[in-house]
């Protein structure tokens, strides 16, 4: 069982932060054991600095090795500047992205069978996967997760083993575990608790990891850096216990559908694979027909690393289902993040495509580039925060991207 602190409605002292991560972590048999700590990249709200040097505190000096490895998944590489104000700098602490465009990265760690696959994936899929994994996991004695849970589009609630797989994964199993999520669909899995068929598949990944894996999995108060919920134990148990915190924090209910809804995105989703988030979350309320507007100006590409998404643009679930043939030679991690953020809807040869919401972005994208991507577009200068704010149809959401907004 997890050891566990904090609760949704508190926020915790960092002095019993601190605290509660030296006592944890003296309890265990680490000396002169090589450690890995595997990080958020900074798209995630987490008081990182803080973490890391309430376990540096607890380890430099006893383990052999300590070496941060920001879980990247296929984000960006984080630059110099970055990484310093991300990581703090600390004596015998060494800090790497994950180069998961370049192949020596990874060690295959074996296969999950396509038998396996099938019972783990309820029969949506049935294929052998490689799981390929940044080789400085398995290179050191233990893996330590450090990272925040928060409702999560393809898994449920993301945290826990989620920063192996995808967040230092190599492609294969990206590509099958997100496709997994897509086929079951964003708004289905979202903020489901418990293991989600993506969760067993991600932690049946885990287990052929040979290092000795823990979590320090917390609660972060959202757009903040203050912390609800701390969690230590195996990725599993940790996981489970802020994912039950998180499920109170993170989730906000309403009463009935909006017509439109306007999420305001944060500067630290700086394309739309990852301001798309704002979509996710918002999804669930949105009437039929409705519309959601993402705002952010600052926003001028669609994806830094994954500029297909531009080719084959944002379409509903069925529109690569009833073309397959068409569309499965693709990296299936981009499919899924096409359908993710074009959410629910229909598509048949006779009719096209149909979907149940509108997508507008507000953006500093040009106007050609988004409408070839088939979403809406609007010119960020003529959005009126307050007026908006005003009509009784619209909600508007300001550090859109974390909180999940659900129908009660």
């Amino acid at each position: 069982m997890a050891q566990h602190i904090g609760e949704a409605g508190t926020v915790l002292a960092e002095d019993r932060v601190r605290e509660f991560v030296a006592d944890q972590l003296a309890a265990e048999d680490l000396d002169g054991r090589s450690v890995c700590l595997v990080v958020p990249d900074a798209t995630r709200s987490c008081p990182l600095p803080l973490l890391l040097r309430a376990v540096h505190g607890a380890l430099h000096g006893r383990v052999s090795r300590m070496t941060v490895l920001v879980a990247l998944g296929t984000h960006a590489p984080m630059g110099e500047a970055e990484l310093a104000a991300h990581v703090p700098a600390l004596p015998g602490m060494t800090v790497l992205n994950h180069v998961w465009w370049e192949p020596s990265t990874f060690v295959s760690l074996g296969a999950i069978g396509a038998g396996r696959v099938a019972e783990l994936s309820g029969g949506l899929l049935r294929e052998e996967v490689d799981v390929r994994l940044n080789r400085a996991v398995a290179e050191h004695d233990v893996a330590l997760v450090i990272g925040p849970v928060f409702p999560h589009e393809v898994v449920g609630f993301s945290g826990g083993n989620k920063y192996f797989f995808p967040g230092v994964a190599g492609a294969e199993i990206i590509d099958l575990s997100h496709w997994l999520g897509a086929l079951i669909s964003s708004v289905e899995i979202i903020g489901t608790r418990g293991v989600t068929p993506v969760r067993a598949l991600i932690d049946e990944a885990a287990s052929l990891i040979p290092s000795r894996r823990l979590a320090l999995c917390v609660v972060v108060k959202s757009g903040s850096h203050d912390l609800h919920a701390v969690s230590y134990g195996t990725p599993e148990e940790a996981w489970e216990a802020a994912a039950e915190v998180s499920s109170r924090a993170h989730v906000r209910y309403l009463d009935a559908p909006v017509d439109r809804v306007v999420s305001l995105i944060p500067a630290k989703y700086d394309d739309m694979w990852t301001a798309a988030k704002g979509f996710y979350k918002l999804e669930p309320v949105v009437a039929d027909g409705g519309e959601v507007v993402l705002y952010a100006p600052h926003v001028r590409t669609v994806s830094a690393m994954h500029p297909e998404i531009e080719e084959i643009g944002y379409h509903c679930r069925d529109y690569f289902t009833a073309q397959w043939d068409r569309f499965k030679h693709l990296h299936w991690g981009v499919l899924a993040h096409s359908t993710h953020l074009r959410g629910a809807g229909t598509y048949d040869p006779e009719h096209g495509e149909r979907c149940r919401v509108r997508v507008t972005l507000a953006t500093g994208i040009p106007e050609d580039v988004v409408r070839r991507a088939n979403l809406g577009h609007l010119d960020p200068a003529a959005v009126d925060i307050g007026a908006l704010s005003a009509d009784p149809g619209t909600l508007v959401v300001p550090q859109a991207g974390e909180v999940l907004y659900r129908l009660r």
